[in-house]
């Protein structure tokens, strides 16, 4: 290297000096012509004089090409000290030596992490020290337990002051990798660079009593109500409380009790992933002193299961879950189990795509004589139970909710099984198409004479009506309709609803609850006494009203507030 440096040294320097000879003549030249008078003979004296500071100059930048860049003197050392890998260590090097050049001399190698002081590039002097720090980049992956959080809810079911465990608590797992950086072995830093969830934590739910300031009432029958995932029923009286299933775990979907008020059915979060399972299906017996579920071999029941009229069987629809929204591809299916027969579930009606929006679901509804209808999102109609098949009854234009839900028509029948009460989508005045009006009306189909009649005009896709039980007016037998009516129609896919009453042929409808200066009641399906009490004017409708249980007289509208506690959900009353 050195030769060849010396070369390219010599060829500059020879290069620089011919220009510089070039240029001190021209410069001597240019003089003269400038000054006509100035005598030829003073050309030998300019270059004389002007020509040791060209070769000064040239002097110089040969010099320092030359130092620059010469390699380390051989026979030229220096002693520096080296500390690594826990060593101290002193090293002859060659003068002008670089760090990493001391490395190799001293025999180590350093990794492309480690780092030096002063720098690999740095060149060293005599008896300066050198550090080498080892750099490690580690991952580690690791299970962490996840602790369970504890929450107290106030529940006025109980005593004041008893506490009960709803739900046990239970620690999840996660899988937790690392990346760990060390510096001669010792950790330096750690950090979280990825998190897999293994089993999510289940908080520990501890119901605690708190004294109820409502005035305990008489009531008929049992009223069972879902609160915190909890089932409760009252008897009696609702002073009278007392808990079915206290998993916690009750997702509301199903939640039904028998026509006699013997069983209750009602669906569990399942505890696999959603994508797997949804729900499942189970049974308790109400009477028991010591009430315990009976799971009835279904699961993924999201939109229908009810009793069979005259039997202790249930039927029941079914979904596929997926992992898309809304979480399912309904099956449009229809199978029947019996509670206490037990057994394996029969199929009644195969799976079907469902029409228009079928993907979402479809619902059934029984008359009081067994008889079966169908609502989906494209019209309603009757279903053979013998031959399982579909007989449509009435189109309906579905709605476009332009999202990933549907809308399914809401459908009951009335006391007396003659006829069928649900909801239709009806028209909006031009331009808006009739797939997206705003407008649902409540409808009535008689089978006596085969005649489809308006009800209620306008009154919201949430009206949910729903029948009391058939009763006397002298000779006369009677039932009413109860329903919500949209305080905004024309926006009730997110209005808030007052709770109406009618009569079975849609006269005498009247506002019941709350009053016009209250807000209104989220969408729900309200639920009849089965008989009225002596004192009463007529049968109280219970519903859920900003999370508590209410009572309503749908004689005379009085109401009277059962639970102050705020977590009720659903009701069923029988």
């Amino acid at each position: 290297m050195d030769m060849a440096m010396r070369r390219l040294s010599d060829e500059v320097i020879r290069r620089l000096g011919n220009q510089a000879i070039r240029r001190l003549g021209n410069q001597a030249i240019k003089r003269l012509g400038n000054h006509p008078n100035y005598p030829i003979t003073q050309l030998p004296n300019y270059l004389t004089t002007q020509l040791p500071n060209y070769l000064i100059t040239l002097f110089l930048i040969s010099s320092f090409l030359i130092t620059s860049c010469r390699s380390p003197q051989i026979g030229k050392e220096i002693t520096v000290k080296i500390t690594a890998d826990g060593t101290t260590r002193e090293v002859n090097i060659p003068e002008g030596s670089a760090v990493s050049q001391a490395f190799q001399i001293a025999g180590i190698v350093a990794g492309n992490s480690d780092r030096s002081e002063p720098p690999f590039y740095a060149v060293l002097n005599n008896g300066d020290t050198v550090k080498l720090t080892r750099v490690e980049e580690k991952f580690e992956t690791a299970q962490v337990v996840v602790a369970y959080e504890r929450q107290i809810v106030r529940n006025e079911t109980l005593p004041e002051g008893e506490t009960r465990l709803v739900q046990a608590g239970v620690n999840g797992l996660q899988e937790v990798t690392y990346r760990r950086i060390l510096e001669d072995k010792i950790e330096i830093s750690k950090s979280a660079v990825k998190t897999v969830v293994l089993n999510d934590a289940l908080p520990e739910i501890i119901m605690v009593g708190a004294r109820s300031s409502f005035t305990p009432l008489n009531i008929p029958g049992a009223l069972a109500y879902l609160a915190s995932g909890s089932a409760w029923v009252m008897e009696g009286s609702t002073a009278n409380r007392r808990i079915l299933v206290g998993t916690g775990d009750l997702d509301g979907r199903i939640f039904k009790l028998s026509p006699n008020g013997e069983y209750l059915i009602f669906t569990r979060k399942s505890k696999k992933p959603a994508s797997q399972e949804i729900n499942t299906l189970w049974a308790v017996r109400v009477k028991s002193i010591e009430p315990k579920p009976v799971w009835l071999q279904a699961a993924n029941v999201v939109h229908f299961a009810e009793w069979i009229p005259g039997t202790n069987s249930v039927a029941y629809s079914t979904v596929e879950p997926r992992a898309a929204a809304p979480g399912w591809q309904a099956n449009n299916d229809l199978y029947r189990v019996s509670v206490t027969a037990g057994g394996d579930p029969r199929k009644m009606l195969d799976a079907s795509s469902g029409g228009v929006y079928g993907w979402w679901g479809m619902s059934f509804a029984y008359s009081p004589d067994a008889r079966l209808a169908y609502s989906r999102p494209d019209g309603i109609g009757l279903i053979d139970q013998d031959r399982g098949y579909l007989k449509p009854l009435l189109n309906i234009t579905p709605f476009n909710t332009h999202s990933d839900w549907a809308w399914i028509p809401p459908l009951v029948w009335g006391a007396d099984g003659k006829s069928l009460y649900y909801m239709i989508h009806a028209p909006a005045p031009a331009p808006v198409p009739r797939e997206e009006s705003p407008f649902f009306n409540i409808s009535a189909l008689s089978f006596e004479n085969e005649a489809a009649v308006s009800m209620v005009d306008s009154a919201g896709m949430f009206a949910y009506p729903v029948v009391s039980s058939m009763r006397w007016n002298g000779r006369e037998r009677f039932f009413q309709i109860a329903y919500l009516q949209s305080i905004f129609p024309a926006q009730s896919e997110n209005s808030r609803y007052r709770l109406m009453v009618m009569d079975r042929d849609g006269s005498n409808r009247k506002a019941l609850f709350p009053p016009p200066d209250a807000s209104g009641i989220e969408p729900q399906t309200p639920a009849w006494a089965p008989d009225p009490l002596e004192g009463q004017a007529d049968n109280f409708i219970a519903l859920a009203y900003q999370g508590n249980l209410w009572l309503i007289d749908s004689g005379n509208g009085k109401t009277y507030q059962v639970t102050g506690d705020g977590l009720v959900g659903k009701m069923d009353w029988k």
